[in-house]
Order: C-alpha cells, then sequence, then structure tokens
C-alpha cells in the first residue's frame, strides 16, 4: 500500500509517500480501507519529534475514516464493507477512572496516528471498540475532517468549559479546526460567542459558522475590544489554544468568576499570568484533552445530524502530504486540510 510517512524528525521535507506492507488486523482490531485522513496540528507537533519518540517510519493520521476491509480475531461483529469514523484515543480510562492500584500502572492516553501508525496510507489498522458507523449521507471527508477536533471542541466547552443558554464565550484562534467547531457548539448552546481571528476573510468564515462578533487580530486589540463590546463586564468562558500570546488579553477578557479552557498551546507553552488578576476576578483555569468515548459519540452524532460541521479548506490526494504539512505549518488553512488514498 502507499503510506505518507517520515523517518526521521524534521520539517515538511521529511514526509514522503512510500510503498509498505498492507497491514494485517490483530485480536479485536480491524483494517480500514481509508477513504479520507484529515490533518491536525499534532501531526505537525509528531512530525517535530514532540512529545514523544516514537518508532520510525512513522504513518500519521488521527483522523480516519473509511470501510472495513478486514477484521481480526474477536472482532466478527464487526460487518466488513461497514462505513466508519475512528474515535483517535486509546485508553482515556486514564483520566476518568480509577488508578488500578498501588502495584499495577495505569494506563496512560495514547492516540492513534501519534502512538501509533495512522491513517495516512491506503489501510489503517484500528480498534474495532473506536469504530462509529458513518449516515450513508455524511461523505467520509467531513466526518474524517469532524473526528478529533469535534471531540476536542466538545470536552472542552460543553464539559470542561460548561457552556450555558445566554453566557458570553470567546473562542481564540477562531480559523482552527477545533475553535471552529467550539463556535458552533458555543452557539448550539445558547451562547453569545466572541471569537478571534486574523484577516478579513477569515472574518467572514468565522462569522458564517455562527460568531456574534468577530475581531480581526491585525486590526484590534480584540482584549480591550470585548472590554469594551461587553461594557466592561468581560465573558463568562473562553475556549483557548493559542497560548502564550492570547494568555494575558484572555485573562483580562474574563469576567468575574469566568473559567479559562486551555486545550493547546501553538504559539507557545508559557503563558504570563498575573496571579493578583486571578484571585481578584475568582477565575478559574481549566485544561482539556481529547474526550471521552460517549463525548466522541455526542460529537460525532452532532455532525451526522448537520447541527455542526468541520470547514474543509481543501482535499488533496495522499501524494500531496508534504504540501499539507507545509499550508498547516504555516497557518494558511481555514479549518481541515483532508487527504484522500
Amino acid at each position: 500500500m502507499k503510506a505518507a510517512l517520515f523517518h526521521k524528525y524534521g520539517g515538511p521535507k521529511v514526509v514522503r509517500v512510500e510503498e509498505v506492507p498492507d497491514p494485517a488486523p490483530g485480536p479485536g482490531e480491524v483494517r480500514i480501507a481509508v477513504r479520507a485522513a484529515a490533518m491536525n496540528h499534532l501531526d505537525l507537533w509528531v512530525r517535530r519529534g514532540l512529545p514523544i519518540d516514537i518508532a520510525m517510519p512513522h504513518i500519521g493520521g488521527s483522523d480516519i475514516a473509511g470501510v472495513v476491509d478486514a477484521v481480526g480475531p474477536g472482532a466478527g461483529h464487526v460487518p466488513v464493507g461497514a462505513r466508519v469514523v475512528v474515535d483517535p484515543s486509546l485508553d482515556y480510562d486514564w483520566y476518568d477512572g480509577s488508578a488500578p492500584g498501588r502495584s499495577l500502572p495505569s494506563r496512560e492516553l495514547r492516540i492513534i496516528g501519534e502512538h501509533t501508525p495512522g491513517g495516512f496510507a491506503d489501510y489503517a489498522v484500528v480498534p474495532a471498540a473506536n469504530l462509529i458507523e458513518v449516515p450513508p449521507d455524511v461523505p467520509f471527508e467531513d466526518a474524517a475532517a469532524a473526528s478529533l477536533v469535534g471531540v476536542t471542541a466538545w470536552h472542552a466547552v460543553v464539559v470542561r468549559g460548561r457552556v450555558r443558554p445566554g453566557e458570553r464565550v470567546l473562542v481564540t484562534g477562531a480559523s482552527g479546526g477545533v475553535s471552529t467547531m467550539a463556535v458552533q457548539m458555543a452557539r448550539h448552546a445558547g451562547a453569545v460567542v466572541y471569537a478571534v481571528t486574523s484577516g478579513a476573510d477569515n472574518v467572514a468564515r468565522v462569522r458564517d459558522l455562527g460568531a456574534d462578533v468577530v475581531y480581526d487580530r491585525l486590526e484590534v486589540d480584540y482584549g480591550r475590544a470585548l472590554w469594551k463590546d461587553t461594557d466592561r463586564q468581560g465573558v463568562d468562558l473562553i475556549v483557548d489554544s493559542v497560548g502564550a500570546a492570547t494568555w494575558k488579553s484572555n485573562l483580562r477578557a474574563l469576567r468575574q468568576s469566568g473559567r479559562l479552557v486551555c486545550y493547546g498551546a501553538t504559539t507557545g507553552p508559557v503563558g504570563e499570568t498575573s496571579l493578583p488578576l486571578l484571585f481578584w476576578k475568582k477565575a478559574s483555569i481549566l485544561g482539556s484533552t481529547m474526550g471521552t468515548p460517549a463525548d466522541y459519540r455526542r460529537a460525532m452524532q452532532l455532525v451526522f445530524d448537520g447541527v455542526v460541521r468541520a470547514p474543509i479548506d481543501e482535499i488533496l490526494p495522499l501524494e500531496r502530504a508534504r504540501e499539507a504539512h507545509e499550508r498547516l505549518e504555516a497557518g494558511e488553512v481555514f479549518g481541515k486540510l483532508v487527504l484522500k488514498p
């Protein structure tokens, strides 16, 4: 089969398309004939060598949708030919479960395409337990594009952020994959949505997704503008993946007892925090990563029902995987890039 992979860490130039042996499903696993696989910023981090050490060569791609092609022992309940999308999380109960005991180590969260071979290939092997059937009227590209970003947005906005109707919600980096979903989920929950992006085109696109107020960070200081637009009240909830570049402005934009949910740090891992500002506002800072299998099902059902969608910037053939890495790294993408074998 053909696969987009890399043999060493580095920039986009390390990505190449090669012929590799077809994988075979093991116990409890299925093989999927990949019809679509979407890019995430996670693919950039893994290619650069952060934060893990992985076996080489590595096939990336956490967002996988396609047709079940073969089943392994113990997975016979999954019919060959089923249209499926794959929950990318493995062992998520590391977050939610209790430790098995002092002598038994807890399993850590792993992600398909990061800790295991992913979907940037003709075929991918995944656990049968991670499959969700894709309705006939939902394109594979739409299912793949929404996969990781959908569950991440749901967990950040609904579970960790506890969004409520009528609240003001700010979404930063609003042209990114997770953020475009977060805007729609917050609006669906009945919130008033403020968003930050860059460029007039992106401002219009984010507004089309349902944001009530969109700031162009290249034109205005969004923190000051938001403070004015909310009558010096601020927002109840901020959902942020930008990190260092937005951290100070975000804290100032929170209202009393507001919540700041951080699920990424694309501009740097260290955010400068004014502790007096934090305790005088009684603010809550919350971390969020991916989501449980139940979160995944809820998020994908919203996609299947047409309530939210993952905007697709472009669909590219697998042979252009290096270009996809270059474009995402350059920040030239609104929503998602999808690769098709």
